[in-house]
């Protein structure tokens, strides 16, 4: 009895974690449809860089928004600089989103830093997950020897400082950089989210997502993947997608969009939607 009692107290544990984690992260359910889609923002925006893409999806499908821990629609006191040094964190805060919904299969969808918790999800839990769709997505954004993926330490280095430094300056031009496409709404958009993170935390998570190195694992992963990639980003040269085709364990195609930047939602969701939508449907 007295076990019974004890495996009782741990299940009404993680209840009440779980019931936190959704309160927390703002977590959402919206749409119809028997198949579940879990939309995953990346850096500097928050759930609302969705916005565009849910009424693509929300009449056949049953749609999970949450905001990443980081995010500036979160409160900051919830972030724990100990805790979150790694990506592995933000894949148990995934995990229980799903527990806690009672998700026992979903499509993922991640953008940037989403993509590889994703991937990382899917190692960990291949049982939850029928496919993973990931935009611009990166194992490394440093390049390595033969392996490009984009930035030198130098010039990652000189990012950092700039953050530090001035904040403010360092959003004006980040966002527009990272639009990439003449939109100036995405760059608003992006600006606003990125402005209300918290500098500290925004520079933390920075060094984290661009010190991970995570192309050991990819041929862990045995769910099928969609990499989507547009034809210019700034952050992810093409051939860190063909790395990732070349190297993820399961059955993965690419689908390259014909515009420019690495936040196609907030850009482009005419042209990104259709391509989730056929990505989710071919499983």
């Amino acid at each position: 009895m007295r076990g019974n009692s004890t495996d009782d107290d741990a299940d009404t544990g993680s209840l009440a974690e779980g019931r936190k984690l959704l309160e927390i992260l703002n977590v959402r359910v919206v749409g119809n449809g028997e198949k579940v889609v879990v939309l995953s923002h990346g850096f500097g925006t928050d759930q609302s860089a969705w916005n565009r893409i849910v009424p693509y999806l929300q009449r056949d499908h049953r749609i999970v928004l949450y905001d990443l821990v980081c995010a500036g629609s979160v409160n900051p006191d919830h972030f724990d600089f100990r805790r979150y040094t790694t990506l592995d964190a933000y894949v148990d805060d995934l995990l229980l989103i799903l527990e806690s919904l009672g998700v026992d299969r979903c499509f993922f969808v991640g953008h940037s830093v989403s993509a590889m918790i994703g991937v990382l999800a899917s190692i960990r839990r291949p049982d939850l997950f029928l496919k993973l769709v990931l935009i611009g997505a990166s194992p490394r954004f440093l390049n390595d020897g033969d392996y490009h993926g984009g930035f030198e330490r130098g010039e990652i280095e000189r990012v950092f400082e700039a953050m530090e430094c001035n904040y403010e300056a360092w959003v004006r031009g980040f966002a527009p950089l990272s639009v990439g496409a003449d939109v100036p709404a995405a760059v608003r958009e992006f600006s606003r989210t990125l402005f209300n993170m918290r500098p500290d935390i925004s520079l933390f998570v920075s060094r984290t997502v661009f010190n991970s190195d995570l192309r050991g694992v990819l041929g862990l992963v045995r769910v099928p993947c969609c990499i989507v990639q547009t034809a210019r980003d700034v952050s992810v040269p093409l051939s860190v997608a063909t790395h990732l085709k070349a190297h993820l364990g399961g059955r993965t195609t690419i689908e390259i969009l014909h515009t420019e930047g690495h936040l196609p939602h907030l850009s482009a969701p005419a042209l990104l939607a259709p391509v989730i939508r056929r990505a989710i449907m071919r499983t």
